[in-house]
């Protein structure tokens, strides 16, 4: 009886040390969501910088996510690409077109959002700007593809994470890949005849519902130890009148 006793005892321990950690990390993933969107609103509500200045700090610290950069240049329409999105329940595709500068540096800009009927840039031709153009936007670091994401599909213009050597790669001749900038933009809202596409999609505030898995986990923990009394509490009365 002791020895199953001490089994249960060490079991009951054990699972009650896995639910407070897994509480304790939900309260560690709150506070790191809380500073990412201070941060986030931090770098978004500054003047935008040149380009030159986003370059330099992606060399030195390739930290640009969310700096706001101001540049002017003409798209190259020809090599948009297509990535899929859903946004507020809509799916569809943000428009990514190289853009080159004045400078000779060419850019990925994302310029935002357009449903799937109006994927193809013919039913948009009011938006394909010509002449050159002032950008505003935010800097975005190339994405990385992960286990739940499927493989692009550069042979359909069908890309589904945000491979910016492969879409360079796709969209421009191999003499201007140097030319380049190692990261996107992503368009701000502006006026665009026709409407698409339609830029400022980018998500600034992150989801942090954290809070009510540290509820969860702790709250499990407590009944755990609730539960756990109340059976040894009967278990010594039953010993105790036999």
């Amino acid at each position: 009886m002791k020895r199953d006793l001490m089994w249960l005892s060490a079991l009951a321990v054990a699972a009650f040390g896995i639910l407070v950690g897994l509480g304790v990390w939900q309260l560690q993933r709150m506070a790191w969501k809380d500073s990412m969107n201070a941060h986030i609103a931090a770098r978004t509500s500054l003047e935008p910088v040149p380009l030159s200045s986003a370059i330099d700090g992606w060399e030195n610290t390739k930290d640009v996510e969310y700096r706001r950069v101001r540049f002017k240049g003409r798209f190259r329409h020809r090599g948009e690409s297509h990535y899929f999105t859903v946004i507020n329940g809509e799916t569809g595709w943000r428009v990514i077109t190289p853009l080159e500068t004045s400078g000779g540096r060419i850019v990925m800009v994302d310029r935002g959002f357009v449903p799937d009927a109006m994927k193809q840039p013919r039913m948009r031709s009011q938006g394909q700007l010509e002449g050159e153009q002032t950008i505003i936007g935010l800097a975005r670091a190339p994405g990385i593809q992960n286990l739940f994401v499927p493989d692009n599909a550069p042979e359909l213009n069908n890309w589904f994470w945000r491979d910016l050597k492969g879409m360079a790669a796709a969209a421009l001749p191999a003499s201007d890949i140097t030319r380049v900038v190692p990261f996107f933009v992503e368009q701000e809202v502006t006026s665009i005849p026709g409407g698409l596409p339609r830029g400022g999609v980018t998500r600034v505030v992150l989801t942090n519902s954290h809070l009510q898995y540290v509820f969860t986990w702790f709250g499990l923990a407590g009944a755990l130890l609730a539960v756990f009394a109340v059976y040894l509490r009967g278990r010594f009365r039953r010993h105790r009148f036999t």
